[in-house]
């Protein structure tokens, strides 16, 4: 039985639990990690409440538009770029000027006597310029919007309305230099594009008469389409040819033929008289077939046949040659059957032969149309390399005659267009609304305060989430189930650990009057019977009866419940009927003799180290009329290792499992000691506890690697909280009793 097959018995849950449900279990798990970083982060939104000034903002807007817009429209004139109607505000160079610092240095003079401190950085820090945008379909408007941010309100009202005056006295001063310089600059142009243009066209004329070319562009365009139909045709040809040889090896795999073979078949089946000699040399082969069922080869029957036959195939060979067109035809291939096959075509492997012979002429001519459209590519190619120095001559020339011949006609008409509308240039710069004192901003309690809140859950939750990734314990079965490969055979809840401390009534002679409470818990609470039920019925299913004679139970680690599990299995086998040892294989730190509160003078170690047959056992009852019996550990060896690995230790296990049913053997922790190796390669089996929240996935992957080759079973997890039932039955509350002594 294999571990797919087991664990959807053993562990329901492990395939249903969601992916939020683990997110949620480790928030649950990490939740005082979650909690001191949320608080810490509301915390430190209210600190930095109580620590930010107050601040205030107060606003202003302009309107910034074209002088002329308004009074260019119904005019002959500014019609280029220059004096365009419809010229667009530049918003990066408008924004970039209005925040320079030498516009802002002339405020600070103006505000200088009232706030003597303040300066160029403080308000360049604190001011804020935008374009607006309309609502309706969020294109940008003519509106800019200039906010000063402080921590005094009148201030701020103050510093705009500084700035505001600034802004109106530089859009008037603008206005006169346009004026003054606006003509001067265009007849410098003018002049300039003039000289410009007369050098461009004498290089022109020039290159020209030394070339004796009008326009290389044109005739080079010419050879350039040209060869770009040719490639096209190219590329066209290659397609066909490669659909057309996609066809052939088609028809090839269809006809099983080579299209030599596909013609001489296809003339074949059609010619008449040759299938008229197969027909008769197939009666002739049939007629030799029915004369040798009933005469010798030597009779003259079947002689004159044979003779017949070889003269119809000499017939056929002939008329094969003659429907071949005079090809010679080897009479072995007649003979081996080779051409009366291949003149035996049905109708659609003509029809297919035909298509392979069409389609191979195709192929020969596709292939001859690309090669002739090759060698015109290179013509048109060699033509064309002698043109690049001309055309990138004449390329350089032309251009430069245009674009400067319509640079000196654009100078001047702006020349004549300007010397009415320079005037009107530029921009005009209108307060659309009044700056106002500033109103409040911050801080703002409530918005720190959530602003914390939502920083602090995310921190929490990377909080919780890196101490748990830091965290390598496995906590969950599915978590154990992914980190081993071997079937996980069931849960339980906690079993506790044994308490050597515990106060317990003893009767003379070292038995129990009253068990103690670690016993109590592990065989008297209803999960964990159906819990330890059901795990010994998995191992039974995971091993036959023959073969489930012994039992080692051990764990990675000290403390994991491995005791409790090796004695609720005991008392499971036990009341299925079966004859049970339970043996104390912890030399080192024994428990079992202090959880059952039974003495320990003599046990495993005693019998180790002496030659008697069978030991000493405790016979512990069980519900009704089942019984176990219970080997202790004995006093501490000096060598346990020793006595565990000892031929000695090989024929008490013989005898055990010779005269019990079940021999469960309690062993030492796996990591760290050698004891657990040496007790499990005496057993049949061996079972791994594992308790979940205290061992690690590398502790896990260690055990397990160390116990593969001594046949480990399975594992067991412990402690698992949804490990109960949805019904338990109702069982009466039992108890342990000492039943006797057996002596030797």
């Amino acid at each position: 039985m294999n571990q797919a097959s087991l664990s959807p018995h053993v562990n329901p849950a492990a395939d249903t639990e969601p992916g939020y449900g683990q997110l949620f279990a480790v928030l649950i798990r990490r939740f005082p990690w979650f909690l001191i970083v949320f608080l810490a982060s509301v915390g430190a939104g209210y600190y930095v409440y109580k620590k930010t000034p107050p601040t205030y903002k107060s606003s202003m807007e302009l309107l910034v538009e074209p002088n002329y817009q308004a009074k260019a429209e119904g005019t002959e004139i500014g019609k280029n770029q220059f004096t365009d109607s419809n010229v667009k505000i530049d918003t990066a160079t408008q924004l970039n000027l209005m925040g320079s610092s030498s516009l802002i240095k002339e405020a600070v003079d103006k505000l200088k006597p009232e706030y003597p401190e303040i300066t160029v950085n403080n308000i360049k820090s604190a001011l804020s310029l935008q374009q607006l945008r309309s609502k309706e379909d969020n294109t940008a408007t003519k509106i800019f919007r200039i906010e000063y941010t402080g921590q005094d309100p009148a201030k701020t009202q103050k510093v705009l309305e500084a700035i505001r005056q600034v802004y109106l006295d530089y859009n008037k001063e603008q206005q006169r230099k346009r004026l003054g310089n606006g003509l001067r600059v265009v007849r410098e142009q003018k002049k300039n594009v003039a000289d410009e243009l007369n050098k461009a066209e004498a290089q022109l004329l020039r290159f020209r008469k030394t070339e004796n070319l009008t326009d290389p562009s044109t005739q080079a365009k010419a050879y350039e389409d040209a060869l770009n139909n040719i490639q096209q045709e190219r590329t066209t040809t290659r397609n066909q040819y490669k659909e057309a040889q996609a066809r052939l090896n088609s028809l090839q795999q269809q006809l099983k033929q080579t299209p030599q073979n596909a013609l001489v078949s296809s003339r074949l089946s059609q010619s008449t008289r040759y299938q008229s000699l197969l027909n008769e040399i197939q009666k002739t082969e049939l007629a030799i077939a029915q004369a040798n069922l009933r005469f010798t080869e030597s009779h003259p029957d079947v002689l004159k046949l044979k003779e017949q036959l070889v003269e119809q195939k000499q017939l056929l060979q002939q008329e094969v040659g003659r429907a071949l067109g005079g090809s010679n035809t080897d009479a072995s291939a007649i003979d081996s059957g080779e051409i009366l096959n291949q003149g035996q075509l049905s109708q659609t492997d003509l029809n297919l032969a035909s298509n392979l012979a069409e389609t191979q002429t195709n192929l020969f001519a596709l292939a001859a149309r690309d090669q002739s459209l090759a060698q015109r590519e290179e013509q048109l190619n060699q033509e064309l390399r002698k043109f690049p120095l001309l055309l990138a001559q004449y390329n350089r020339l032309q251009p430069q005659v245009e674009l400067t011949r319509q640079r000196l006609q654009q100078l001047l008409k702006v020349e004549q267009e300007l010397e009415q509308e320079l005037d009107k240039g530029g921009f005009n710069w209108e307060v659309v609304e009044e700056p106002q004192e500033g109103n409040y901003l911050g801080p703002n309690l409530q918005q720190n305060l959530m602003l914390g809140g939502v920083v602090g859950l995310m921190l929490g939750g990377i909080a919780a989430f890196a101490r748990e990734a830091g965290d390598d314990a496995v906590r969950t079965t599915a978590e154990l189930e992914k980190q081993i490969a071997i079937p996980l055979l069931g849960t339980t809840p906690k079993l506790p650990s044994a308490k050597a401390k515990e106060p317990v009534f003893r009767l003379p002679f070292g038995k129990p009057e009253v068990l103690a409470p670690w016993t109590v818990q592990v065989l008297q609470s209803p999960p964990r019977w159906e819990s330890l039920d059901l795990i010994y019925k998995n191992i039974e299913l995971l091993n036959s009866v023959s073969t489930f004679k012994s039992l080692m139970i051990t764990s990675a680690l000290p403390d994991e419940g491995k005791s409790a599990l090796a004695l609720g299995l005991a008392m499971s086998a036990a009341r299925l009927h079966k004859k049970v040892l339970l043996i104390d294989a912890n030399l080192r730190d024994p428990s079992v003799h202090k959880n059952l509160n039974l003495p320990n003078e003599q046990g495993l170690s005693t019998l180790l180290t002496s030659d008697v047959a069978l030991p000493n056992q405790i016979t512990l009852q069980s519900s009704g009329s089942s019984y176990i019996d219970i080997l202790t550990a004995g006093p501490i060896p000096d060598d346990p290792a020793n006595l565990l690995s000892s031929p000695r230790m090989e024929e008490l296990m013989s005898a055990f499992e010779e005269n019990y049913d079940l021999v469960i053997l309690d062993g030492s922790s796996v990591l760290g000691l050698v004891d657990a190796l040496l007790t499990a390669s005496t057993c049949r089996g061996v079972i791994m506890v594992a308790s979940i929240g205290k061992v690690t996935r590398t502790q896990v992957t260690q055990a397990t690697a160390m116990l593969g080759k001594l046949n480990l079973l399975g594992v067991v997890a412990n402690g698992v909280s949804n490990s109960s039932f949805s019904y338990v039955p109702h069982v009466k509350q039992q108890q342990l009793a000492l039943k006797g002594v057996v002596e030797e």
